[in-house]
């Protein structure tokens, strides 16, 4: 078993945050996985999808700067 199937089996929300999940970038791995989501794009110094429009997310850029224009 992989980490990240290890990760999905032990988180108790997932259910709940799949069907909450705004992530249309289908090769992610970390949908459901909220944590995750939040520190690898914190680390990556961007902002999760979640944050942005429909519109904004569907652009795949996370960028502080997009996610700024997308909000004004």
């Amino acid at each position: 078993m992989t980490n990240l199937e290890k990760m999905k089996k032990a988180c108790p929300n997932i259910k709940d945050n799949l069907t909450q999940c705004t992530c249309t970038y289908s090769a992610c791995d970390k949908q459901g996985l909220c944590c995750q989501c939040v520190a690898y794009h914190r680390q990556m110094r961007q902002i999760p999808g979640c944050f942005f429009t429909p519109e904004g997310e569907r652009m795949y850029d996370r960028s502080y700067a997009s996610f700024c224009g997308d909000c004004g």
